[in-house]
Protein backbone atom coordinates (compact mmCIF):
# COMPACT_ATOMS: atom_id res chain seq x y z
CA UNK A 1 0.00 0.00 0.00
CA UNK A 2 1.60 3.11 -0.97
CA UNK A 3 1.80 5.92 1.37
CA UNK A 4 0.90 9.02 -0.70
CA UNK A 5 -2.33 9.85 1.71
CA UNK A 6 -0.44 9.77 4.31
CA UNK A 7 2.58 11.44 3.49
CA UNK A 8 0.16 13.92 1.59
CA UNK A 9 -1.96 14.67 4.98
CA UNK A 10 0.97 15.00 7.23
CA UNK A 11 2.85 17.47 5.01
CA UNK A 12 -0.78 19.51 4.51
CA UNK A 13 -1.23 19.26 8.32
CA UNK A 14 2.17 20.43 9.52
CA UNK A 15 1.55 24.19 10.52
CA UNK A 16 -1.12 22.73 13.05
CA UNK A 17 0.57 19.84 13.63
CA UNK A 18 4.19 21.97 14.68
CA UNK A 19 1.88 24.16 16.67
CA UNK A 20 0.18 21.43 18.65
CA UNK A 21 3.39 20.00 19.62
CA UNK A 22 5.11 23.09 20.23
CA UNK A 23 2.33 24.57 22.50
CA UNK A 24 1.73 21.22 24.43
CA UNK A 25 5.49 21.25 24.65
CA UNK A 26 5.73 24.74 26.20
CA UNK A 27 2.18 24.36 28.36
CA UNK A 28 3.88 21.69 30.31
CA UNK A 29 7.16 22.82 30.53
CA UNK A 30 5.18 25.89 32.18
CA UNK A 31 3.33 24.00 34.87
CA UNK A 32 6.42 21.74 35.83
CA UNK A 33 8.57 24.39 36.61
CA UNK A 34 5.97 25.83 39.12
CA UNK A 35 6.84 22.43 41.16
CA UNK A 36 9.17 24.03 43.45
CA UNK A 37 6.66 27.07 44.25
CA UNK A 38 3.94 24.67 44.15
CA UNK A 39 5.09 22.57 47.11
CA UNK A 40 5.51 24.97 49.65
CA UNK A 41 1.65 25.80 48.53
CA UNK A 42 0.80 22.24 49.47
CA UNK A 43 2.80 21.81 52.66
CA UNK A 44 0.55 24.67 53.75
CA UNK A 45 -2.78 22.71 52.97
CA UNK A 46 -4.42 20.96 55.22
CA UNK A 47 -3.71 17.09 55.05
CA UNK A 48 -7.41 15.80 54.87
CA UNK A 49 -7.81 18.69 51.98
CA UNK A 50 -4.34 17.19 50.45
CA UNK A 51 -5.86 13.50 50.76
CA UNK A 52 -8.82 14.13 49.35
CA UNK A 53 -6.90 15.62 46.10
CA UNK A 54 -4.53 13.17 46.23
CA UNK A 55 -1.64 15.24 45.95
CA UNK A 56 1.55 15.25 47.53
CA UNK A 57 5.01 17.32 47.98
CA UNK A 58 6.91 14.95 45.09
CA UNK A 59 7.82 16.24 42.16
CA UNK A 60 5.88 12.51 40.72
CA UNK A 61 2.92 13.55 42.74
CA UNK A 62 2.38 17.41 41.54
CA UNK A 63 2.67 15.98 38.62
CA UNK A 64 0.33 13.61 38.56
CA UNK A 65 -2.16 15.62 39.94
CA UNK A 66 -1.66 18.49 37.52
CA UNK A 67 0.17 18.96 34.26
CA UNK A 68 -0.27 14.71 33.80
CA UNK A 69 -3.82 14.87 35.34
CA UNK A 70 -5.63 17.82 33.77
CA UNK A 71 -3.68 19.83 31.46
CA UNK A 72 -1.93 17.99 29.35
CA UNK A 73 -4.62 14.89 29.01
CA UNK A 74 -7.14 18.12 28.13
CA UNK A 75 -5.03 19.06 24.54
CA UNK A 76 -4.28 15.49 24.16
CA UNK A 77 -7.75 14.81 24.43
CA UNK A 78 -8.30 18.03 22.17
CA UNK A 79 -6.01 17.26 19.45
CA UNK A 80 -7.32 13.71 19.13
CA UNK A 81 -10.56 14.36 18.52
CA UNK A 82 -9.67 17.25 16.25
CA UNK A 83 -7.84 15.51 14.23
CA UNK A 84 -10.11 12.28 14.45
CA UNK A 85 -12.99 14.81 12.98
CA UNK A 86 -11.39 16.05 10.37
CA UNK A 87 -9.88 12.51 8.94
CA UNK A 88 -13.31 11.55 7.26
CA UNK A 89 -16.01 13.67 9.09
CA UNK A 90 -15.45 17.62 8.48
CA UNK A 91 -13.58 16.37 4.86
CA UNK A 92 -17.01 14.70 3.74
CA UNK A 93 -19.52 17.46 5.25
CA UNK A 94 -16.65 19.95 3.08
CA UNK A 95 -17.36 17.72 -0.36
CA UNK A 96 -13.50 16.74 -0.31
CA UNK A 97 -14.01 12.99 0.26
CA UNK A 98 -15.71 11.79 -2.69
CA UNK A 99 -12.98 13.76 -5.03
CA UNK A 100 -10.32 12.08 -3.08
CA UNK A 101 -12.39 8.78 -3.75
CA UNK A 102 -12.71 9.49 -6.95
CA UNK A 103 -9.19 8.73 -7.47
CA UNK A 104 -7.89 4.74 -7.62
CA UNK A 105 -8.04 4.40 -3.56
CA UNK A 106 -10.29 2.51 -1.28
CA UNK A 107 -11.83 3.72 1.37
CA UNK A 108 -9.73 1.50 4.15
CA UNK A 109 -6.76 3.20 2.68
CA UNK A 110 -7.88 6.51 3.15
CA UNK A 111 -8.78 5.79 6.68
CA UNK A 112 -6.18 3.77 7.39
CA UNK A 113 -3.31 6.31 5.96
CA UNK A 114 -5.46 9.38 8.03
CA UNK A 115 -5.43 7.45 10.97
CA UNK A 116 -1.43 6.47 10.81
CA UNK A 117 -1.07 10.45 10.23
CA UNK A 118 -2.80 11.16 13.32
CA UNK A 119 -0.73 8.82 15.53
CA UNK A 120 1.97 10.14 14.12
CA UNK A 121 0.80 13.23 15.29
CA UNK A 122 0.37 12.10 18.54
CA UNK A 123 3.59 10.72 19.11
CA UNK A 124 5.42 13.58 17.61
CA UNK A 125 3.42 15.95 20.43
CA UNK A 126 4.34 13.32 23.09
CA UNK A 127 8.07 13.43 22.17
CA UNK A 128 8.68 16.55 22.78
CA UNK A 129 7.04 17.15 25.34
CA UNK A 130 9.70 14.67 26.91
CA UNK A 131 12.12 16.26 25.60
CA UNK A 132 10.97 19.65 26.90
CA UNK A 133 10.11 17.97 30.76
CA UNK A 134 13.93 16.70 30.26
CA UNK A 135 15.18 20.33 29.69
CA UNK A 136 13.73 21.73 32.58
CA UNK A 137 14.12 18.42 34.68
CA UNK A 138 16.92 19.97 36.68
CA UNK A 139 16.16 23.47 36.93
CA UNK A 140 12.60 22.81 37.84
CA UNK A 141 13.70 20.27 40.43
CA UNK A 142 11.88 17.01 38.69
CA UNK A 143 15.01 14.85 39.27
CA UNK A 144 13.17 12.29 41.48
CA UNK A 145 10.99 11.28 38.33
CA UNK A 146 13.76 9.38 36.30
CA UNK A 147 14.28 10.22 31.76
CA UNK A 148 12.46 6.78 31.88
CA UNK A 149 9.20 7.36 33.97
CA UNK A 150 8.56 10.91 31.84
CA UNK A 151 8.61 8.99 29.13
CA UNK A 152 6.38 6.32 30.35
CA UNK A 153 3.69 9.10 31.01
CA UNK A 154 4.66 10.52 27.64
CA UNK A 155 3.75 7.62 25.80
CA UNK A 156 0.12 7.04 27.84
CA UNK A 157 0.02 10.91 26.67
CA UNK A 158 0.15 10.01 22.99
CA UNK A 159 -1.96 6.91 23.35
CA UNK A 160 -5.15 8.88 24.95
CA UNK A 161 -4.70 11.33 22.32
CA UNK A 162 -4.73 7.57 19.36
CA UNK A 163 -7.77 6.54 21.80
CA UNK A 164 -9.92 9.85 21.31
CA UNK A 165 -8.51 10.28 17.86
CA UNK A 166 -9.65 6.63 16.90
CA UNK A 167 -13.39 7.21 18.34
CA UNK A 168 -14.04 10.50 16.27
CA UNK A 169 -12.47 9.28 13.32
CA UNK A 170 -14.21 5.85 14.00
CA UNK A 171 -17.49 7.39 14.80
CA UNK A 172 -16.69 10.01 11.69
CA UNK A 173 -16.72 7.02 8.84
CA UNK A 174 -19.43 5.24 10.69
CA UNK A 175 -22.11 8.72 10.46
CA UNK A 176 -20.21 11.23 8.03
CA UNK A 177 -21.46 14.02 10.34
CA UNK A 178 -18.97 16.34 12.48
CA UNK A 179 -21.69 17.59 15.00
CA UNK A 180 -22.64 14.15 16.25
CA UNK A 181 -18.53 13.35 16.39
CA UNK A 182 -17.96 16.42 18.21
CA UNK A 183 -21.14 16.15 20.64
CA UNK A 184 -20.48 12.27 21.54
CA UNK A 185 -16.38 12.96 22.09
CA UNK A 186 -17.13 15.53 24.29
CA UNK A 187 -19.73 13.45 26.40
CA UNK A 188 -17.64 10.55 26.29
CA UNK A 189 -14.68 13.19 27.60
CA UNK A 190 -16.64 14.96 30.56
CA UNK A 191 -17.87 11.50 31.72
CA UNK A 192 -14.46 9.72 31.55
CA UNK A 193 -12.87 12.60 33.52
CA UNK A 194 -15.83 12.85 36.01
CA UNK A 195 -16.13 8.76 36.64
CA UNK A 196 -12.21 8.53 36.98
CA UNK A 197 -12.15 11.26 39.36
CA UNK A 198 -14.77 10.42 41.20
CA UNK A 199 -15.03 7.22 41.48
CA UNK A 200 -12.87 6.09 44.43
CA UNK A 201 -14.90 9.13 46.13
CA UNK A 202 -17.78 7.41 45.85
CA UNK A 203 -16.98 4.42 47.32
CA UNK A 204 -16.74 2.80 43.52
CA UNK A 205 -13.26 2.15 42.94
CA UNK A 206 -14.39 -0.51 40.14
CA UNK A 207 -15.93 2.54 38.25
CA UNK A 208 -12.77 4.23 37.17
CA UNK A 209 -11.91 1.48 34.78
CA UNK A 210 -14.60 2.22 32.36
CA UNK A 211 -12.34 5.59 32.08
CA UNK A 212 -9.59 5.56 29.17
CA UNK A 213 -8.27 7.99 32.00
CA UNK A 214 -7.83 5.46 34.27
CA UNK A 215 -5.42 3.43 31.62
CA UNK A 216 -3.71 6.33 30.67
CA UNK A 217 -2.41 7.50 34.38
CA UNK A 218 -4.06 5.13 37.17
CA UNK A 219 -0.82 2.69 37.37
CA UNK A 220 1.19 6.16 37.99
CA UNK A 221 3.67 5.44 35.59
CA UNK A 222 5.73 8.83 36.58
CA UNK A 223 6.73 6.76 40.13
CA UNK A 224 6.25 3.33 38.30
CA UNK A 225 7.32 3.36 34.64
CA UNK A 226 5.65 1.22 31.77
CA UNK A 227 2.45 0.07 32.38
CA UNK A 228 2.44 -2.51 29.71
CA UNK A 229 -1.29 -3.39 30.40
CA UNK A 230 -2.35 -0.39 30.43
CA UNK A 231 -0.85 0.46 26.85
CA UNK A 232 -2.25 -2.62 25.45
CA UNK A 233 -6.02 -1.72 26.94
CA UNK A 234 -5.74 1.73 25.17
CA UNK A 235 -4.31 0.26 21.76
CA UNK A 236 -6.45 -2.63 21.72
CA UNK A 237 -10.04 -0.40 22.49
CA UNK A 238 -8.41 2.17 19.70
CA UNK A 239 -8.16 -0.50 17.60
CA UNK A 240 -11.66 -1.21 17.85
CA UNK A 241 -13.26 1.57 17.52
CA UNK A 242 -11.04 2.54 14.40
CA UNK A 243 -11.73 -0.91 12.65
CA UNK A 244 -15.95 -0.93 14.17
CA UNK A 245 -15.98 2.90 12.05
CA UNK A 246 -13.88 1.79 9.23
CA UNK A 247 -16.15 -1.27 8.87
CA UNK A 248 -19.47 0.88 8.56
CA UNK A 249 -17.78 3.36 6.27
CA UNK A 250 -17.55 0.85 3.36
CA UNK A 251 -20.76 -0.19 4.03
CA UNK A 252 -22.74 3.15 3.69
CA UNK A 253 -23.32 5.76 1.08
CA UNK A 254 -21.13 9.32 1.19
CA UNK A 255 -22.83 12.45 1.72
CA UNK A 256 -22.45 14.57 -1.24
Amino acid sequence: MSAAILTKYLSDSRRSLTGWAVGTAVVGMVYASTYPSQRENTANLPEALRDGLNIDQTAAGYLHASVFGVILPLLAMIYGVTAGTRAVAAEEEAGRLDLLLAHPVTRTQVAVERFGALVAGAFGIAFLVWLGLLVIRNGAELTSVTPVEFLAQCLNLALLAVFFGALALGLGAAVGSRTVVLVTCAVIGVVSYTVHTFAGQLGADWLAHVSPLHYYIGGEPLRHGFQWADVLVLLVTSGLFFGLGVRRFNQRDINS
